[in-house]
């Protein structure tokens, strides 16, 4: 039987270390993939740590997987080939009979498959996923591009194209990190008057190259919310930073209907009252990541538009410091594992 080596996480929080496993063959409806490479997403974290339920040691996250079908399940669609070359994201599949999926809405799926968490992940040197997880990667896009861009951008593009906002509207992106320097980016190529905040005026020429129109900086002295209005009000705010406190300072700079939409993650809750929303009908959206169908859409308007994430790529057998590092929020913007 052959082998694979895989960067497994052993007890909760502990070190990522490099073991070999038996190969298996897919199961009907799955697809075994030979990993190119993984990006390293905060989210890891959560199963790594054990902050989310039935997770389950040893443990191999990664969920922003890309490489080449080894090896078609009973089962599979014809349309894919062994040979082709796929993204998985965060979403890793559906039950397809929850009251979500038989809406149609798969990425709020009850039962979601998570890579990583309902079954190994992408820090391995192939991965065994459900044949809808599966988005195809254009031509132009290598594997270490696609890779980040099947959850960091999803989760941005998505969050802007399911909006209110049209072109010509104003848009803010709070935060230019790992998530929020796409943000800008999409934000720009769709045509919105784009807002980059973020904290420090040396982070302005930074926010220019992206795209964005305009930069706010957060520790001036003028509230965000202030400067959102004196350009007119931001028909939409996407909040990538992982912080209440600065996602809450902006809510009195949406427009009328404006359109809070939260992507950063923070377990504090946001300062806002009825009042702010009632009063200009605004609207404050949670968005969760996309479906293999929008990551396949978030690769093809990447790859029409010339957009991808700032990356750093190193060996799989380095996954432990690469992961250290995403976390130590050293990492300048997304890490990723290769294998080759």
């Amino acid at each position: 039987m052959s082998t694979y080596r895989a960067a497994q996480v052993e007890t909760v929080g502990g070190p990522f270390r490099m073991v070999d496993r038996e190969v298996e063959r897919p199961g009907p409806g799955h697809v075994r993939i030979a990993v190119e490479a993984c990006g390293i997403c905060h989210s890891d974290a959560a199963f790594v740590e054990a902050a989310v339920p039935g997770v389950r040691f040893p443990l191999v996250p990664g969920h922003e997987i890309a490489g080449r079908i080894e090896e078609l399940g009973e089962g599979t669609p014809g349309d894919w080939q062994v040979g082709d070359l796929v993204a998985v994201g965060w979403f890793g599949g559906s039950c397809g009979h929850c009251p979500p999926c038989r809406q149609g809405d798969f990425i709020v799926c009850e039962n979601l498959k998570v890579p990583g968490w309902a079954y190994d992940g992408g820090y391995a040197e192939t991965v065994i996923v459900p044949v809808d997880a599966l988005a195809r990667v254009p031509d132009t896009l290598g594997a270490a591009e696609a890779g980040p861009l099947a959850c960091a951008g999803v989760t941005t593009y998505n969050g802007l194209r399911r909006g209110s906002a049209r072109p010509g509207d104003l848009v803010a992106v709070l935060g230019i990190g790992g998530l929020g320097h796409l943000g800008v980016r999409y934000a720009a190529a769709m045509g919105f008057e784009t807002v980059a905040i973020a904290r420090g005026p040396d982070k302005a020429d930074f926010a220019e190259e992206l795209g964005a129109h305009h930069y706010i900086d957060s520790t001036a002295g003028i509230p965000v919310a202030d400067a959102l209005r004196s350009l007119g009000g931001a028909r939409t705010v996407l909040a990538t930073a992982a912080s209440s406190d600065a996602i809450t300072a902006t809510v009195e700079g949406l427009a009328p209907r404006g359109e809070l939409v939260v992507i950063g993650l923070d377990s504090e809750p946001l300062g806002i009252s009825p009042a702010q929303l009632i009063m200009s009908g605004r609207v404050v959206r949670g968005h969760p990541s996309g479906t293999a169908r929008d990551v396949q859409d978030t690769l093809a308007f990447s790859a029409l538009h010339g957009i991808r994430a700032m990356t750093e790529t190193v060996p799989l057998d380095q996954a432990d410091e690469a992961y250290r590092k995403m976390l130590s929020g050293a990492a300048r913007f997304r890490m990723v594992l290769t294998t080759g």
